[in-house]
């Protein structure tokens, strides 16, 4: 019972953190954040919930996460796509790490009189814990990074780079930690700096990579076996906790055999032995995958866990330590980067905008200075309390930067402002076929102004209006040649030429236009998934009559409604936009809407709401209703008014 209510606690705080996360990202913050504070208030210093002692019971909890998120980083160093900008990720890194690590440590040093735990420590050891606490300032959050990426669909060489150097200093991050730990140990240890403390370091960083390499050999094994992905997930999972098993052990057995304690680095364990299968195995798929699908629940129970630790106490004391490391780490990356751009030979203008990338941090740093937590007690709490002040901080000013830095480079390619609804309801269509030509048909008979355009290369006669619809020839697929199809006071757009032309087309409405409805026939299958991330609807043939006649077997009802088939050829579903402002904040119950009128949902910032009697209408909001046509008329004059 010790252990199991704890966990019990743990889990629905867990599920409480998962929704205050998501909260901070519709608010366009970081999710850790979230769950940061989450933990911060479930904490001894706030609700009380998690008490220091069923905080102490969790400690495994924090080993597996701190295992799979260096598992994690070590995965995102692939050989291959780092190669062709080696010169400039080389350079930068290089100037980055040193020149944070060195101011870090110096700033550390000077201000660590002031924190009680290092007060009564000697030189040796102040100045161990001062380069260790410089080590973390050097991690980076490559998560965060490709979220931000993924984002703006930045593509461009500034973005290859800022990418490639976030990733390759979570390893760098990592060896110097493991070099800054044993310093570290040997200073609490009594071990003086000679030449067996030299031979013991280089020894212990050959053991981890030895244990690094041993551990992938079992991780491939798992990958080897055909199970359930699972059961892959918990023994990856616990292959992780065994390494921290392992490095106390053999920590132990060391001091007790040979007189000197040998530190394996967990982290750096579990990062090599990512590396190793990410890059020399045939299961690098399959372990991507189990990363990418486990990741979001262990950073939920991670950065609560990690927020509930925290000494609030200490954090206040301390306050003015965080600020001075984070001025000291952003200068560090201001002058390393712009130092290492210039070498390397980068734009003048990336030079300038680097550091505005590099200043995210996230789980490694976390995760090693919650290591520093578990492998130095008498001093790792308030040691870690301080270091992810510093994260926190960082992450939360970071984004923005990174997401600035990236549209002055011209290499953001978001999705553009819509304008505001005309009144009218007009679609372009891309393609001249029957297909096209029939929903013009369908669409004009339902009050929509129908404009379909072709591809015309070769200046072939033009083709002239079809029972008034207006055929509008377009020489490519340009910005300019849309605009000059007022495209941009269009509702919808529906796209029925090749895969190639319709990929071609939506990538520039979406970034040129931003226009809500976009409507894809795809002709492959594979194909779906790219225009989906262009928030576009997809159509396959093939799959679309399959769909269509499973539904009319199991709700054929509903389908005919949708339809308007002759079974309820004389109602239909409609959307309108609220653009009338004597409704806005109106209650349903009070709309008076026609009897054969039923509101079936309203969209209101991307989000769904099922309409109760009391749900006010907002302007702008988006109506899915289902009427005869004369009286959705006269609903559609009533709110669009």
């Amino acid at each position: 019972m010790d252990v199991i209510i704890p966990i019990a606690v743990f889990g629905f705080i867990a599920l409480s953190s998962r929704e205050i996360g998501n909260r901070f990202k519709k608010a366009r913050l970081p999710l850790i954040t979230g769950y940061l504070i989450a933990g911060i208030v479930a904490g001894q210093f706030v609700l009380g919930l998690l008490s220091h002692e069923m905080v102490s019971k969790l400690l495994w909890i924090d080993e597996v996460s701190l295992a799979f998120i260096a598992f994690a980083a070590g995965s995102e160093l692939n050989i291959n796509d780092l190669r062709s900008r080696m010169r400039s990720l080389t350079w930068l890194t290089a100037g980055i790490s040193v020149l944070t690590f060195v101011i870090g440590s110096l700033v550390f040093y000077w201000m660590s009189g002031t924190i009680p735990i290092m007060t009564s420590l000697g030189d040796f050891e102040r100045i161990a814990i001062s380069m260790m606490m410089a080590s973390i300032l050097i991690a980076r959050s490559p998560s965060s990074a490709i979220a931000i990426v993924q984002e703006l669909r930045a593509k461009g060489p500034f973005t290859q780079i800022t990418l490639g150097v976030t990733i390759i200093s979570d390893v760098v991050v990592i060896f110097v930690f493991a070099l800054t730990a044993s310093m570290a140990d040997a200073a609490f240890e009594g071990v003086s700096l000679n030449g067996l403390f030299l031979l013991l370091l280089v020894l212990e960083l050959s053991l981890n990579v030895v244990f690094g390499i041993l551990v992938a050999q079992i991780l491939k094994l798992i990958f080897y076996f055909k199970m359930h992905a699972l059961a892959k997930t918990v023994l990856t999972l616990g292959t992780g906790y065994m390494i921290y098993w392992f490095s106390h052990w053999f920590r132990n057995f060391s001091h007790n055999q040979w007189g000197n304690e040998l530190l394996i680095e967990p982290l750096l364990v579990a990062m090599i032995a990512s590396f190793v299968v990410v890059n020399y195995s045939k299961h690098r798929n399959e372990f991507l995958q189990i990363l990418h699908d486990t990741g979001p629940f262990v950073y939920i129970i991670f950065f609560t866990l990690t927020g509930a630790e925290l000494e609030l106490d200490t954090l206040l004391a301390t306050w003015s330590i965080a600020l001075a490391l984070f001025g000291a780490r952003l200068v560090g990356i201001f002058l390393g980067s712009f130092a290492g751009g210039k070498i390397a030979g980068d734009p003048p203008k990336h030079n300038r905008l680097y550091w505005m990338a590099f200043l995210t941090q996230a789980g490694v740093g976390l995760g090693l200075a919650k290591d520093v937590a578990v492998e130095f007690p008498e001093m790792g709490n308030t040691f870690a309390t301080i270091a992810i002040a510093v994260i926190v901080i960082n992450q939360i000013i970071g984004p923005p930067l990174h997401k600035i830095a990236t549209r002055r480079v011209g290499e953001s390619h978001e999705k553009a402002e819509p304008q505001a609804f005309d009144g009218v309801r007009d679609v372009i269509i891309f393609g001249l076929e029957d297909q096209s030509l029939a929903l013009a048909r369908e669409l004009r008979a339902h009050d929509w102004q129908v404009k379909i355009a072709y591809i015309n290369e070769n200046g072939h006669p033009e083709i002239p209006e079809h029972e008034g619809v207006e055929i509008r020839p377009i020489k490519e697929l340009t910005p300019d040649e849309l605009r000059a199809l007022e495209i941009d006071k269009t509702d919808t757009v529906v796209t029925m030429l090749t895969d190639e032309e319709n990929y071609c087309l939506v990538d520039c409405v979406y970034e040129n236009f931003g226009i809500k409805n976009v409507v894809v026939r795809v002709n492959e299958r594979t194909e779906i998934e790219k225009f989906h991330q262009l928030d576009a609807l997809t159509v396959h043939p093939s799959t679309a009559m399959v769909n269509l006649l499973e539904h009319f077997v199991r709700s054929p009802n509903a389908v005919s409604l949708l339809l308007g088939s002759e079974i309820e050829q004389d109602r239909e579903v409609n959307e309108i936009t609220v653009t009338n402002p004597d409704i806005n904040n109106t209650p349903v119950r009070d709309l008076r809407l026609p009897l054969d009128v039923l509101l079936l949902q309203i969209e209101r910032n991307g989000e769904t709401l099922i309409s109760q009697g009391y749900t006010r209408i907002k302007y702008g909001d988006r109506l899915s209703l289902l009427g005869s046509n004369t009286s959705l008329q006269e609903v559609i004059r009533r709110f669009e008014g």
